[in-house]
């Protein structure tokens, strides 16, 4: 056994230490959080007691006794002075460090911590040269958020399930992500589009063609019509051309959030997907410390990128550069992400990870290179038969305009950033110039953009909300939810006119564009609606922007010492507990929108859109008559506020018989909770392009024939009662209400059927889920 005991969060993290610290130390890892606040306690008091100093009472995971019995062994054998925590160098590292001294018997106040903001041999060992305690205020500040989040869920998600129809449960910060989408969505919904026509013309000049647009945009049809008439026979000028030098500087090295968001723009990454591979990579010691509010580099790393630079690219492109970070309360590290050795250009055969570091190396090499020179040209060209004309809305002359750029030093763009030169043709100021094509296109005023995982961290930064550690967190709670969802849709058909004018007259054509498309956006479900809705009526402190980072600033006062975490928790706990204790009064029935469509003309029954327990629904009849009402899905695209009384009855016409099989059996078309499908028996087929209301026999025969060649396919061994299945995430065993997983030593085609009832027994069985109870 080696003399020393090094502490870790993370297995790949112990792996990659080991190897710089030599024999005297043994890297073990506690993989993550050791312990937390139990739901409930054994001798059955709350977890967290808040008349009494918010005392909180914490429990070894049940999944991490094991790892906790080894790590006490060590700690016996090597000495409790030979122990060193070297979890991260955040509040949740800290608090994660305090556990293990609490849980090994470990003092906290001469325990040696040390910290590193990257895994590299000299970072490590400086690290060991200069260890410190556990800094308690950190952790305070980490237990404030912890305590706090515990309380609002353990407190408000009670009264979401008894008010909310569907509803799941409400986190403290999850809660105003959600509402900043659903705010969004109605800015959309509520956007008035306006059109205008933009004419626009090829010109060309020594065998060179070039765009050039109008300076002024018409506001119908008809005076976009009436000014391409006027150009039939025109000539066109070269009137002016201007020159001007600009430059372009780089952007500063990655912080955790503007890694997220470049991630998600060039690369397509969500947050929790960047943050997974981050991680990956600075646990094999290739990139900085990946939870980091700085942008600053360290002087040995401005060093390093400024040697490669010269080497590389020459002297010309180095320009050396200090950042000043300018996030409030930036505490989670001291530098940027940055590669840990800037020569290295592959890090990782991991196609995902590589990409990542890619991107990394390159934002931090050309945050330390020259500015991009740039040349921006602009060539108007006047029209004879309009020269001395002016537009009735202004006196401005019209003109068409010609823009290029030209890149005359690419500087840092050599390595980060998109090199595209618009060029311009040679002309000179008198010159005419022969309009190849002239057009006027219909364009239509854009509603604000739906938020990316990207747009979103950077919205929440902007509003304080959150902290690096929690963006990619707080994205996949409110997925995972139901409040939120990616969207996929591609867009809805628009028509546009477009005018074109060829051989002097104008012919007018209609073309099609797609419009709100929804792919890779965040948008809000009905659920998520619901839910803000709700919290904005009832709960308005929870949601509220303002406080929401009010509370993240006072974390950040507790972690200085300028607050008490009591005192914090207090003054969030007295009003918000008074908002608790006034919800009995919220009338169940009213919460969520509800709204009579109209009246079933063969019926005459009332029909009516509200909320159901999984989302918008439609109802046929009253609750308060004798005959049970029917229910029926809100068609695809339909609202409560929006649907139709067409749209409600044709939603009750299913479902509907489509025809049968070849052999016999009937096939119906149906709207479930999950979308449309058809169903023969007891299997289900969903339907991704047809409608359950028109889709064809014969297309409903083929869609079953394709679900049982993809069962048969599924069916390694059929023994009837118990079946030897190909899965998801490969090839098990089941009787329909136990599953077992199949060794991987074992082929499945060889199993007999005793073998499959073996494993059966002796596969675990799964706990029931909990009911949810609530206390009156």
């Amino acid at each position: 056994m080696s003399k020393n005991l090094v502490i870790v969060e993370s297995p790949a993290k112990a792996k990659t230490i080991e190897k710089y610290l030599g024999r005297d130390f043994t890297v073990l890892s506690s993989i993550g959080h050791i312990r937390s606040i139990p739901k409930k306690t054994k001798d059955g008091r709350p977890p967290i007691d808040i008349q009494n100093g918010f005392d909180t009472q914490y429990e070894v995971d049940s999944e991490k006794k094991k790892v906790a019995t080894e790590l006490k062994k060590v700690v016996k054998q090597v000495g409790k002075e030979n122990v060193w925590l070297a979890t991260d160098e955040d509040r949740e590292g800290e608090a994660i460090a305090w556990h293990l001294c609490e849980v090994l018997g470990l003092d906290p106040t001469n325990t040696k911590r040390i910290v590193f903001h990257e895994i590299t041999k000299p970072a490590i060992e400086a690290a060991v040269k200069s260890p410190r305690t556990v800094d308690m205020q950190l952790v305070r500040a980490q237990q404030a958020r912890q305590i706090l989040d515990r309380i609002v869920g353990f407190e408000l998600s009670p009264v979401v399930w008894q008010k909310v129809p569907g509803g799941k449960s409400a986190g403290r910060v999850q809660s105003p992500a959600v509402r900043l989408l659903v705010e969004r969505e109605r800015e959309i919904t509520a956007f008035e589009g306006k059109n205008e026509f933009k004419v626009t013309a090829l010109f060309y000049h020594d065998n060179q063609e070039f765009k050039a647009d109008l300076n002024q945009r018409f506001g119908s049809e008809d005076e976009a019509r009436t000014f391409l008439e006027s150009l039939a026979g025109a000539n066109f000028t070269v009137s002016d051309i201007t020159k001007s030098p600009g430059t372009r500087n780089p952007s500063a090295p990655f912080t955790t959030s503007t890694l997220q968001q470049e991630a998600n723009a060039r690369l397509g990454f969500g947050s929790k997907a960047t943050m997974a591979s981050a991680q990956k990579l600075y646990q094999d010691g290739k990139i900085t410390y990946m939870r980091t509010d700085s942008v600053n580099l360290s002087g040995q790393a401005i060093a390093a990128a400024t040697e490669f630079i010269k080497r590389l690219y020459g002297p010309e492109y180095s320009t050396v550069r200090k950042f000043k970070t300018k996030a409030a309360g930036a505490q989670e590290a001291h530098e940027a992400i940055r590669p840990t050795d800037m020569s290295l250009e592959t890090a990782s055969n991991n196609e995902y990870d590589q990409k990542l570091y890619d991107l990394i190396r390159r934002r931090t090499l050309a945050s330390q290179m020259s500015p991009a020179k740039l040349e921006k040209t602009t060539i108007t060209i006047s029209v004879s038969s309009m020269s001395s004309e002016k537009t009735a809305s202004s006196n401005r002359v019209l003109a068409f305009e010609a823009k290029g750029e030209v890149i005359t030093f690419d500087g840092f763009m050599r390595v980060y950033g998109t090199r595209k030169d618009d060029l311009l043709p040679a002309v000179s100021t008198g010159d005419e110039l022969h309009a190849n094509q002239i057009e006027a296109r219909q364009l239509f005023a854009k509603p604000p953009a739906r938020y990316t995982e990207g747009s979103l961290v950077k919205k929440l930064e902007d509003l304080g909300i959150g902290r690096p550690s929690t963006y990619a967190t707080i994205i996949d709670t409110v997925q995972t939810r139901g409040y939120v969802e990616r969207g996929e849709g591609e867009g809805e058909p628009r028509d546009v006119i477009v005018l074109q004018l060829i051989d002097g007259s104008v012919e007018r054509e209609i073309v099609q564009e797609k419009t709100g498309a929804t792919k890779g956006k965040l948008v809000p479900t009905p659920a998520g609606e619901l839910i803000a809705d709700f919290l904005s009526s009832h709960f308005e402190q929870v949601i509220d922007y303002d406080f929401t980072a009010k509370v993240e600033e006072q974390f950040d006062d507790i972690a200085e010492g300028e607050l008490e975490r009591n005192t914090m928790l207090g003054d969030f706990y007295g009003p918000f507990h008074k908002l608790i204790e006034g919800s009995g009064a919220i009338d169940r029935s009213k919460v969520g929108n509800s709204r009579e469509v109209g009246i079933d003309p063969k019926s005459g029954k009332p029909i009516t859109a509200r909320f159901g327990r999984f989302g918008p629904m439609l109802q046929l009849g009253s609750t308060e008559s004798e005959e049970k009402p029917q229910f029926a899905p809100m068609p695809r695209g339909a609202k409560i506020e929006t649907v139709t009384l067409e749209q409600a009855l044709q939603a009750f016409v299913l479902p509907r018989v489509v025809g049968t099989t070849e052999d016999g059996q009937e096939i119906k078309a149906n709207v479930g909770r999950f979308g449309p499908y058809i169903q023969v028996g007891k299997l289900y087929v969903s339907l991704k392009e047809d409608d359950p209301h028109d889709v064809t026999e014969e297309k409903a025969r083929l869609l079953y024939a394709e679900k049982l060649k993809v069962e048969a396919e599924k069916t390694i061994a059929d023994f009837g009662a118990v079946k030897v299945l190909n899965g998801r995430y490969g090839p098990y065993i089941t009787n329909g209400k136990k599953n077992a997983k199949i060794p991987k030593d074992t082929d499945p085609k060889s199993l007999t059927e005793a073998d499959a009832k073996k494993l059966l027994e002796e596969a675990p069985t799964k706990k029931a889920p909990r009911r949810r109870t609530t206390k009156k």
